[in-house]
């Protein structure tokens, strides 16, 4: 009936929330199959069947002429793993619990922690599957080269975030037009197969098709990322700070429609999504 809690420091708390973060994404980790090692095939075949798709679409297309000098393959798959990275990113954290969720009847559980427990799952399974395809790749096919490692994996990460900061945005206002904003999610994300520009290079491309593209911060990782990963590209029409400056918009934005959908939150709103 009645119980003791004693005094914990910052250091614990902090600590008991890191530990709670940690078994909520092992649990996003184990929604899409109950095995984790089956979960992370099923994601890797999807990002190795994308990578496919979009070769042969090169090849029939004729598109290989306007690519980047160097390994056509891993010029196709730098957009993909960054797009995936994105989209997964933004699809889980829209999709995390929210404050009317059963989990959050559980005292240690809040939205926030579901939000970080989403994105670092959604994280874990991109960057493993990535480095799965490009370890097979290297080992049964062609031995590949990353000029820029480090700026690379620094692309990725901010493909991930920007993509866990407007994920943020669409889930704090969900909840209030659900079909709305519902419909809008998926038209960007559907959207992003051609607006995150994976399939060109931003130098070649004109300026007047460039302004239909340069408003997409994934758009700027990608061809970014490009950068560091080929010697001799160099990209012209892009930049760094763009999708940084964006991604902290979104996560302040997120947070602050977050914590006032908390403070309005109705249970009536599960029954109407």
């Amino acid at each position: 009936m009645f119980r003791f809690e004693a005094k914990r420091s910052s250091a614990q708390n902090a600590w008991a929330m890191l530990e709670l973060i940690f078994h909520a994404s092992v649990r996003g980790v184990r929604k899409s199959h109950g095995n984790a090692i089956i979960g992370l095939l099923m994601n890797l075949s999807q990002m190795a069947i994308m990578v496919a798709i979009f070769f042969l679409m090169f090849e029939l297309m004729g598109m290989r002429r306007s690519a980047i000098r160097g390994d056509f393959l891993l010029y196709v798959m730098s957009g993909i793993f960054m797009f995936m990275t994105h989209t997964k990113a933004m699809g889980a954290v829209t999709g995390a619990d929210g404050p009317t969720s059963a989990m959050m009847k559980h005292s240690p559980m809040n939205p926030v922690v579901s939000i970080a427990a989403a994105a670092l799952s959604s994280l874990y399974l991109q960057l493993l599957s990535a480095a799965a395809v490009l370890f097979l790749y290297h080992a049964l096919w062609e031995p590949i080269t990353i000029h820029d490692w480090h700026g690379t994996l620094g692309m990725f990460l901010l493909s991930w975030i920007s993509g866990v900061a407007i994920g943020m945005v669409f889930k704090a206002a969900t909840p209030w037009q659900p079909e709305l904003f519902g419909i809008a999610s998926t038209i960007y994300q559907r959207g992003n197969m051609i607006a995150s520009g994976k399939m060109f290079v931003a130098n070649a491309m004109p300026t007047h098709v460039l302004a239909y593209f340069d408003w997409n911060p994934l758009f700027h990782t990608i061809d970014q990322g490009r950068g560091f990963i080929f010697l001799n590209y160099h990209p012209r029409y892009s930049s760094i700070e763009y999708p940084i400056y964006v991604t902290l918009v979104c996560i302040i934005i997120g947070l602050m429609g977050e914590f006032y959908t908390r403070k309005h939150a109705s249970v009536s709103w599960g029954a109407r999504r």
